[in-house]
């Protein structure tokens, strides 16, 4: 169950360090290889974990896959903050500050794997292994608590959402290490004043038995499983939803065209420069291609505007009415779509502008500005306009001149 578990999380890190250093056909990313190394560094801190690999390191030297472990995740930490560190300060600044940490994890290291040497020749020294242990929490709590506060603080400024639940993904990371820290230092007291209130030497049998193996063994895993996740969600998220809103941008598009066909095709006038732009992808520039649509209908809208019926617009609320969408979304876009086909009908047929004319649509206001609101209108009129029944019984009795013309 533990080689299962810690080989699992251990390929995914490194799948994921693989995901970060790809070639992107241009500048890697600010903090790249700081995420890089921190993946990496879980990685093998959990396959020294694993009992195989733990196993082999101590037939060599006993009870070394303690030293690795710890020391793969001082070197985790160190390069999390350093990612931080490349996002939240200037260049040159961050630059000061990864090395003194660097220089801090060196001596810790250095101090710790001394220490370890000293110990397994003292007989495996309680004593020297709790000043290894003191050396090690010191350093992994004072960064966890600092990668915390600047992770928790700069999910409050982010603008993305992703990575707003990304960053809080990874507080609640930093917090799992920090309660791993506690019971290190539960651990630390217990050796230090001899209680033998934790067991030395003891494996874990499952993730959670016995019970300190929730803060020994859980805890650290899911730390890990939170950052790694909190931190790569936001580079995962990007791609996929640049992917989504494109192919969203596109079927718009697509779905417009019959509304704008009509609309368009009664007010010429409107439409941007067609020619200019025949030879463009559609596919890769769909947002330009999607916005120039949709503000060709509205200006058609506009132009059509002195044909815009009320009789129309009074009979179709009443259908509309009857069938019990008054007030709805779905109601407004079928009146909206029947006004607009009397009025382009009665634009090509040349009758004269209305004294009276039907108002503009409610919550136009509320959509300016705004094109995924006015492109979900605008799709929800077309289909309408295009399919709805209720439409076409509603403008087929409509007096395409209007009782209402100018003489």
């Amino acid at each position: 169950m533990i080689t299962l578990l810690f080989s699992g999380v251990a390929a995914v890190l490194l799948a994921a360090a693989g995901y970060w250093l790809r070639g992107r056909g241009g500048p890697r990313p600010t903090g790249t290889w700081a995420m890089a190394a921190l993946l990496v560094s879980f990685a093998f801190a959990f396959l020294s974990y694993t009992p195989l690999v733990e196993s082999a390191a101590e037939s060599v030297v006993p009870h070394v896959g303690r030293l690795l472990s710890n020391s793969f995740t001082l070197a985790a930490a160190t390069s999390v903050l350093a990612f931080m560190l490349q996002l939240n300060l200037e260049p040159e600044d961050a630059r000061r500050s990864i090395r003194l940490r660097v220089l801090f994890l060196g001596v810790s290291v250095a101090g710790m794997t001394a220490l370890f040497a000293a110990e397994q020749l003292n007989d495996r020294s309680p004593q020297l292994y709790a000043l290894y242990v003191l050396i090690y929490i010191t350093y992994l709590g004072a960064t966890a608590k600092d990668f915390c506060l600047q992770t928790w603080r700069q999910s409050h400024r982010s603008r993305r959402r992703s990575q707003r639940i990304g960053l809080r993904v990874t507080a609640a990371g930093c917090v799992s290490a920090l309660l791993y820290t506690a019971y290190k230092v539960f651990a630390l007291v217990s050796v230090g004043l001899g209680l033998g209130l934790v067991p030395q030497g003891a494996r874990c049998s499952t993730p959670v038995t016995p019970g300190r193996c929730v803060f020994s063994v859980t805890a650290p895993a899911l730390a890990v499983l939170l950052i790694t996740l909190g931190l790569t969600l936001p580079a995962v998220v990007w791609p996929v939803s640049q992917f989504l809103r494109r192919r969203w941008e596109a079927r718009s598009y697509a779905a417009l065209g019959p509304l704008w066909e009509h609309t368009t095709g009664a007010t010429p006038e409107v439409v941007l420069a067609p020619a200019e732009f025949d030879g463009q992808d559609h596919a890769a520039d769909s947002d330009f291609f999607l916005h120039r649509r949709v503000i060709e209908i509205n200006d058609a809208v506009l132009a059509l505007r002195p044909h815009r019926s009320p009789d129309v617009l009074g009979r179709a609320g009443a259908a509309v009415a009857e069938r019990g969408l008054a007030g709805t979304t779905e109601g407004e876009a079928i009146v909206e779509a029947a006004v607009l086909r009397a009025a382009v009908a009665a634009k090509k047929d040349g009758s004269e502008p209305r004294r009276e004319v039907a108002p503009p649509t409610p919550g136009g206001p509320a959509r300016a500005g705004n094109l995924h609101a006015e492109t979900e209108w605008l799709l929800l009129v077309s289909r309408a306009y295009a399919h709805s029944g209720l439409v076409g019984t509603v403008t087929a009795t409509a007096d395409p001149a209007g009782t209402g013309a100018r003489a």
